[in-house]
């Protein structure tokens, strides 16, 4: 096997390797992403007609006071996604526009209230994409039928095609508008920005097919990255023709000399042979253009216009459509293209380190809370060992009890780093704040005698029951109850800790308020209260409780308020809404991590 058909054939495995890669994600459906609101960083994964708004019924739940409680609809239609508003308060927008139903397209913005959402799906890797194969490659020097060639930086001549081929200077304007809009849509993956730019330019020059090949940083090869067809096989043979074979030759002249290209008619050209599939796809004219990034050359764009387009515009059949007007014009989209692909990038690469710089302080973190509590286990391990060597039963309850606290720290650690890492859409229920409130207290009751802490629980007589989840609001009032019990531990009067529940017919929700009379929060420490791994108690804390805590309430769309109190301490204010709407998950209400848990 040759050098040309090595490279080729390796070249389509990498490729085939991302095909697969992508129709993998393309089974994991359509999914919203929200960027900007309070739900910041969660996604959605879409099955079926879903509703969005911020009431607790909704598969999509925004938690957002500008959004309407069912707000708009999303369901997949024969075309695709479809959202539709449902009478809001403040409309629906999409990509700025308010709409009353609408198309999406993957990467369109939706805002309801304050939030934005971002619609991604990978069907449309699906859709016709032509198959890349890089042909040819001889070593004689014609290159192709080549017609003309310029350097991107050759200022344009003043007529280079007839009155009637020009473009307009306004119709070159908004196409460098539209393709630079395209190019700063947020996308899940770089084909998916690039084959978006794809069909914008097809659409443009109407050429028939289109790739983009990019230069692979390891290894030098040229590995075609997307491609998009507007040419649809009307039978099986015409499927198997409809693979896009891409002249190897006029890409490595693009490459190696930095110039643009535009070829015409390889059908004549003697370097080919009558049976390679250049050929037999009917490549009529082709233009290839460098995409020149601000450093280093990134790949080069690849368009075509086949016999079969030409035989059903028989007018046009001995005219050039592919002109050099349009090959200026595909230049200047090439470099937009080329400075779009180098800041997705560059964005990922921030958003890897950043991710690797989470993982290791993280890591560091949890180490050093696990190592204290080992060290806990091993000195009451050391006290039961002991005491079985001496027949001290008083001296093995004593190292048991050491053993059995810190199993309940690390178990409480698990179960806080289980419910901070996981985007989940709380379990909603009719329950009783009052009862859940009440539960914490006499689990807290003999932890707080241990430090000489009292806890006082007033519930409130009026407080009715409401839709909410039960279990993640006692996970909530517990790491609160318990900071609480370590503040006022310190105090210098008798410790005290009162717990209230509090229903606000006025505002419409529930409070639940924790005082303790410790020794306050200090000013410096109250702005990073609730970051995670930020504690206050040295190596008594993990600093994931309250992070958890202000999770938990913000998934059900409230909050937490904290301020010191007058008299010394500190209080806790915990509140979320008061619902009575129909207290059952909704049915395809999932999240990314529900599916990885």
């Amino acid at each position: 096997m040759d050098r040309t058909r090595l490279e080729s054939s390796q070249a389509a495995i990498i490729i085939e390797g991302r095909r697969n890669w992508l129709q993998s994600m393309a089974e994991r459906e359509a999914s919203l992403l929200v960027i900007e609101g309070a739900d910041q960083g969660t996604r959605f994964l879409l099955d079926g007609p879903m509703n969005l708004g911020r009431g607790s019924q909704n598969p999509i739940r925004i938690l957002d006071t500008e959004a309407s409680r069912v707000h708009a609809r999303v369901k997949p239609q024969d075309d695709g996604w479809l959202i539709e508003d449902l009478n809001s308060s403040n409309g629906t927008y999409l990509n700025g526009r308010k709409v009353k139903s609408a198309f999406l397209e993957s990467g369109d913005q939706i805002r309801l209230g304050r939030s934005t959402l971002v619609f991604a799906t990978a069907a449309s890797e699906r859709s016709s994409v032509a198959y890349v194969d890089l042909v040819g490659g001889s070593s004689h020097e014609e290159h192709s039928q080549i017609i003309r060639t310029f350097s991107p930086r050759q200022p344009a001549p003043l007529h280079t095609t007839s009155p009637e081929d020009q473009l307009l200077p306004d119709d070159v304007l908004h196409v460098m508008g539209e393709i630079a809009e395209q190019a700063v849509r947020p996308s899940m993956t770089l084909s998916e920005l690039l084959e978006r730019v794809l069909r914008m330019i097809l659409k443009t020059i109407h050429a028939d097919r289109g790739c983009i090949l990019l230069i692979d940083s390891e290894t030098g090869m040229i590995v075609p990255q997307a491609s998009v067809s507007s040419v649809v096989p009307d039978s099986k043979q015409a499927a198997v023709q409809a693979r896009m074979p891409v002249s190897k030759t006029i890409v490595d002249y693009v490459i190696k000399s930095g110039k643009s290209v535009r070829s015409s008619d390889p059908q004549h050209d003697v370097r080919f042979d009558p049976g390679q599939s250049i050929l037999q796809a009917g490549v009529k004219e082709a233009l290839c253009v460098p995409m020149q990034g601000r450093i280093a050359l990134l790949g080069a764009i690849y368009l075509d216009v086949t016999e079969v387009e030409r035989r059903s515009r028989p007018q046009e059949k001995e005219a050039q459509h592919l002109t050099d007007e349009k090959l200026r014009l595909l230049t200047a989209v090439a470099r937009q293209c080329a400075l779009a692909i180098e800041n997705f990038r560059y964005q990922q690469s921030l958003v890897d380190a950043e991710r690797l710089a989470a993982i290791g302080q993280t890591i560091a973190t949890l180490s050093h809370h696990i190592k204290n509590i080992l060290q806990g286990v091993r000195g009451g391990s050391y006290l039961i060992d002991l005491g079985l060597k001496q027949s001290d039963s008083e001296l093995i309850l004593k190292g048991w009890n050491l053993v059995e606290k810190n199993q309940d720290k690390i178990y409480h650690l698990v179960m806080d780093m289980l419910t901070f890492s996981k985007e989940r859409t709380p379990t909603i229920e009719f329950a009783d704040a009052n009862e859940v409130v009440s539960d914490v207290c006499e689990l807290m009751e003999q932890h707080a005698n241990e430090y000489g802490v009292k806890i006082v629980c007033s519930p409130d007589d009026n407080m009715p029951r409401s839709s909410f989840d039960p279990e993640a609001i006692h996970r909530a009032v517990l790491n609160i109850v318990t900071n609480a019990i370590d503040a006022a531990e310190s105090s210098e009067q008798t410790g005290e800790v009162h717990v209230e529940t509090i229903f606000d017919d006025e505002q419409d929700q529930l409070l639940v308020r924790v005082t303790d009379n410790g020794p306050g929060i200090p000013a410096e420490v109250q702005s990073t209260l609730f970051n995670v791994f930020e504690s206050t108690k040295g190596t008594r804390g993990t600093g994931i409780g309250l992070a958890v805590s202000r999770k938990i309430m913000r998934e059900h769309g409230g909050d937490i308020l904290v301020d010191n109190v007058p008299d010394g301490g500190a209080q806790f204010v915990l509140h979320w809404p008061f619902s009575s709407e129909a207290a059952v998950e909704p049915a395809g209400s999932r999240t990314i991590s529900d599916l990885d848990s």
